[in-house]
């Protein structure tokens, strides 16, 4: 150790002095000193260890001795014993074992005992260092293997530089069991030049080393391959199973909780019931060419005969953002996961700033191959979505209403309704930019500054038609030629141009109805708002009318 043993006593005095008296402990050094590692700035870290019925907290408290930095954690017989045999509980299951688990138990079952030497001992004995050796060496096994298939997995798809980052933890995670196996636990990979000093194998050492020194250009796919094949074989050199150069045995899987929703052309992704994906044209043909339980390379092979130039970003991103998963046949998911970094598992990227959100054909997206976080829960997104859907609808009976009443001279009748229509249209508007609940028809005017600025104009238009009146043919029929204008205005900026006239005709109803299903059927798997009652009818009829010959 970089310091003696009367050093490291005065260093406990001074530090237990600071602390309340009243309990008897038990003192062991944990750390990069009691592993033999360490140097000047490498703090002091004493475990005090206690016959004690409460739990201590694992937090420690943090004190500067002597101009160095000491961490003083307290934990009970009880609360140590439980994490030992969590260790070995799950050794059968390494990718379940908590990385911080295992090195407070690494640190306790290395430190080197101060003070009541035999309750520490007593407490290591509870797991053999020997059989801690196996299941860390197991741990890390584990991992190795994940990141390389997963580097696998990213070269199939294109992904190189990517792969290249992968395969380095690759080759760290196997370089690290190999260690494990001959008693170098120490999990923090910092130390593993020292590690591998002194585990004595100086061809294993120096080839390690060489593998990592090898930087693959970016974009370079040739060299990528050749660093990952280079790198398997070490693996299989060391001792590492389970990683032949196969692609074949990654299989696309399922995920549960992922649900695929199309309105018109466009593909939703549903995450968990609560995050909605977008997908580009590009990328919506990738989605809709996966046949999931199919080997990696022939679910590359069919999005390829989609037409699709490069399916293999959109892929990766699917497998990114877990709505889609990779297996390794007999060897379960792959999951990689990098030591003292962020937990494993999907991506959740920054919303779309797509404006505006939704169309009744389907969201917005920034491309062809965009993969898009609406910036909505699901269950709000598919209730703004049903309520612009419905708004056209009202929009569409409206104007039928105002035409028949400017045919029978009905002005004040002709007012409300071109009213009305101004309302719905701008519950459309609101919908489509994602505001929902809606604000008050009276209100919706006023709400602007909900929206970006770019609507303004169509606010202004839609005060000025609120204040019309009729009181003539003439003044009718400039009101309805303007109301058109107005709700194309509103179609164009939110995707409706489009729309069904929903009663012009049997055909056009039916459309407007498989509108309104599509949506329907996203809104009733999520549980959300119906725009009417009678909706739900047409979710039991399939789209289709109540009432109608067989």
């Amino acid at each position: 150790m970089i310091l003696t043993e009367d050093r490291l006593q005065d260093l406990l005095d001074k530090s237990l002095a600071e602390l309340p008296r009243g309990t008897e402990w038990a003192v062991t050094l944990e750390g990069s000193i009691a592993e033999g590692f360490g140097n000047p700035s490498s703090d002091i870290d004493f475990l005090l260890v206690g016959r004690r019925e409460d739990d201590l907290p694992a937090m420690p408290s943090l004190l500067f001795v002597d101009g160095r930095r000491v961490e003083i954690r307290t934990q009970s017989v009880r609360q140590l014993a439980d994490r030992l045999r969590a260790v070995e509980e799950g050794a059968e299951r390494p990718g379940r074992l908590s990385e911080d688990l295992l090195n407070r138990c690494q640190r306790l079952l290395h430190s080197h005992p101060l003070r009541g030497h035999a309750l520490v001992e007593e407490v290591k004995a509870m797991l053999p260092v020997e059989r801690f050796r196996r299941i860390t060496a197991g741990w890390w096994a584990h991992r190795a293997r994940q990141s390389l298939r997963h580097a696998m997995a990213l070269l199939c798809l294109g992904e190189c530089d990517e792969a290249v980052d992968w395969t380095r933890a690759g080759l760290v995670q196997t370089v690290k069991s190999w260690a494990a196996g001959l008693g170098e636990t120490y999990l923090e990979p910092k130390w593993l030049s020292l590690q591998l000093d002194r585990a004595g194998h100086a061809d294993v050492r120096d080839r390690y080393w060489e593998l990592a020194a090898t930087d693959p250009a970016a974009g370079d796919a040739e060299a990528a391959h050749a660093h990952l094949a280079a790198c398997l074989a070490f693996a299989e050199e060391v001792g590492l199973t389970g990683v032949p150069w196969r692609a074949e045995r990654l299989t696309v899987e399922r995920v549960a909780g992922v649900t695929t929703w199309q309105t018109g052309d466009r593909v939703h992704v549903i995450r968990g019931r609560r995050e909605v994906f977008a997908l580009g044209e590009d990328s919506g043909a990738v989605w809709r060419s996966l046949v999931l339980g199919r080997p990696l390379p022939r679910v590359l092979a069919a999005a390829t005969d989609t037409g699709v130039a490069d399916p293999g970003p959109p892929l990766a991103a699917f497998l990114r953002y877990g709505l889609i998963r990779l297996a390794w046949k007999g060897g379960g998911t792959v999951t990689p996961a990098l030591p003292l970094a962020a937990p494993p598992g999907p991506v959740t990227p920054p919303p779309s700033t797509a404006q505006p959100l939704l169309s009744v054909r389907g969201a917005a997206v920034g491309g062809p191959g965009a993969v898009d976080l609406l910036p909505l829960p699901a269950d709000r997104f598919a209730a703004a979505a049903m309520a612009l859907v419905w708004s056209n609808v009202v929009v569409e009976n409206a104007v039928e209403d105002l035409t028949g009443a400017l045919r029978r001279g009905q002005w004040r009748v002709a007012e409300l309704t071109a009213r009305r229509a101004v309302h719905a249209a701008l519950r459309g508007l609101f919908s489509a930019h994602g505001v929902h609940p809606l604000p008050a028809d009276p209100d919706l005017v006023r709400r602007f500054d909900l929206l970006p600025p770019t609507t303004g104009p169509i606010g202004a238009h839609a005060g000025e038609l609120l204040r019309r009146t009729v009181d003539s043919a003439q003044h009718g029929d400039t009101l309805l030629t303007e109301l058109r204008a107005y709700i194309g205005r509103v179609r164009d900026t939110v995707g409706a141009g489009s729309f069904p006239l929903s009663f012009d005709s049997a055909d056009t109803w039916r459309a407007t109805l498989q509108i309104g299903y599509d949506w329907l059927r996203i809104g009733a798997h999520l549980d959300a708002e119906l725009p009417i009652e009678e909706a739900r009818d047409l979710l039991a009829c399939n789209g289709a009318q109540p009432h109608q010959a067989l």
